[in-house]
């Protein structure tokens, strides 16, 4: 039986080795347990540096990319979260160890509905999540000091930067369908400035900020 803390200390010694310097980011990585994201019969290989489906046509994201965003953000504990993109909640449990309040959406309620439960079974008080078209953002509870969007959009949505704080940061992967740039984001006086930190491939933001379907 795979040792499940050992392939877990392997893969956090992996994401160091490929430059993650953030220790607050390495520890959660090393807390949170990924093979309780994924499929049974994918667990053994929840600790590979790779994405994995989860159903729905969605992934659960490579460990590298889910830690090298969380580190873009440069969470301190005290700020509020919008996560775009639950999937089976990964990175809304890293990001609930990390910052102050999460708001997660997800578009597909088979997976809101897994997630919800799941946060519920591993007692994670700081997160509120919904169903819907995450492209829009969370309008009721904005603006945000921190944004992820974890899907490929052709361009950075303008309803994000709107619901962005002042010097507040968003990450995103933004590009082709099949292959994108991450980007940071970070709002001075009103307008977005980015800078790309490396390619990525994401499954596709689908929603009227983004792709308008998944063909």
């Amino acid at each position: 039986m795979l040792n499940y803390h050992m392939a877990r200390e392997d893969m956090v010694e992996l994401l160091e080795e490929k430059g993650i310097k953030d220790q607050l980011v390495l520890a959660a990585m090393r807390e949170v347990k990924r093979h309780q994201f994924v499929p049974p019969n994918l667990r053994a290989r929840a600790y590979e540096d790779k994405a994995l489906s989860i159903g729905h046509g969605q992934t659960i994201s490579q460990p590298f990319i889910v830690a090298q965003m969380t580190e873009l953000l440069q969470l301190t504990g005290k700020e509020t979260v919008l996560e775009i993109g639950t999937g089976t909640g990964y990175q809304t449990v890293i990001l609930s160890k990390l910052a102050k309040q999460i708001y997660t959406v997800e578009r597909i309620k088979p997976l809101a509905l897994e997630s919800e439960l799941r946060f519920h079974d591993m007692g994670v008080k700081n997160v509120i999540q919904k169903v819907g078209d995450g492209s829009l953002g969370w309008e009721r509870f904005a603006p945000f000091d921190r944004i992820i969007i974890t899907a490929g959009a052709p361009s950075i949505p303008s309803r994000l930067v709107t619901q962005l704080s002042e010097d507040g940061r968003m990450v995103i992967p933004t590009g082709p369908r099949r292959v994108q740039d991450l980007k940071l984001v970070i709002k001075h006086e009103g307008d977005a400035e980015s800078s790309s930190h490396g390619g990525c491939v994401f499954v596709p933001l689908i929603g009227n900020g983004g792709w308008e379907d998944d063909e």
